[in-house]
């Protein structure tokens, strides 16, 4: 299938783009990797009048590590974060994400502020992002704004980000060291998208009880989902099989996923369950020096 007719714009720089998303609003569509938008213009799911290519935008292609803290620039590959030696060896969590996303041709052309804006609760990075405690900065011609996971995520393929807004910034907290992690999926094929899955951070004490955790869950809920009332009754317990299925149990407590063809809603909440325990201890198991 081939996309409806638009208009089509290629900016050099953030501020030619946010005047034609000033200019154009509702009517206009950022194209970025395209790995989301053009399937949606094809199948004629999205019929906006205008595209905003922001490809040659360069200086929204970045990683960077400043005072604890790793921004990623919204145009960012998947593959560049993927690849990158210090993003594995300081938040090795989004590593392990990013490695599930697609193939390896989506990762080469996707883009980490593409798979945010699409705002899919079974995509790995927001879900990893709402686990770390990530920030998303968005400017316009009105100025800049901050989000939460929570503030941005509103609902199935949904943000707050309003139509003259463009993402711009991803600001990570760098776990501290000896942080243990996992991200865990099921998938009916590799490739496809999850039908649960978690992302998990937790910190050990001398005595192996936990410090600190943090759980996200994958295609859970409209978004992506964070469980405090779990990550705090983890706190001062040992995390073990029994520990680890409790918490696993209250992460999913007045939690309802939406049911399709590939699983109904009981059946995404109990292999959602499973991913929770499985991440869990797959965390507190691995070995020193891969935490």
């Amino acid at each position: 299938m081939k996309p409806p007719p638009f208009e089509y714009d290629d900016p050099r720089s953030i501020d030619e783009t946010l005047g034609l998303l000033a200019e154009h609003g509702d009517a206009a569509k950022v194209l970025a990797g395209g790995q989301s938008l053009v399937p949606l213009l094809n199948f004629r799911l999205a019929r906006p009048d205008r595209l905003v290519d922001i490809n040659r935008v360069s200086e929204l292609d970045y990683l960077r590590f400043e005072n604890g803290t790793l921004r990623i620039g919204a145009l960012t590959r998947h593959s560049t974060l993927e690849r990158s030696a210090e993003v594995a060896a300081r938040v090795p969590l989004l590593t392990e994400a990013v490695r599930l996303i697609g193939h390896v041709q989506i990762r080469n052309r996707g883009t980490v502020g593409g798979s945010v804006a699409h705002a899919d609760p079974a995509a790995e990075l927001p879900v990893a992002f709402s686990a770390l405690g990530a920030r998303f900065h968005a400017h316009s011609q009105s100025g800049e704004r901050s989000f939460t996971a929570e503030e941005l995520f509103r609902t199935h393929l949904t943000t707050s980000l309003g139509p003259d807004e463009l993402l711009t910034e991803i600001e990570v907290p760098v776990p501290l060291p000896g942080t243990a992690y996992a991200f865990v999926e099921f998938a009916r094929r590799h490739g496809d998208f999850a039908l649960g899955g978690a992302a998990v951070l937790v910190g050990l004490g001398s005595d192996g009880r936990c410090e600190r955790a943090a759980i996200g869950l994958l295609a859970a809920a409209p978004t992506p989902l964070r469980r405090p009332e779990a990550e705090t009754w983890l706190v001062g317990r040992v995390l073990d099989e029994e520990t680890a299925r409790e918490a696993a149990r209250m992460c999913l407590v007045d939690v309802e996923p939406t049911g399709d063809i590939h699983g109904g809603s009981e059946y995404r909440r109990g292999l959602v369950e499973v991913m929770v325990r499985r991440a869990l201890l797959q965390a507190v198991e691995r070995p020193k020096g891969d935490a």
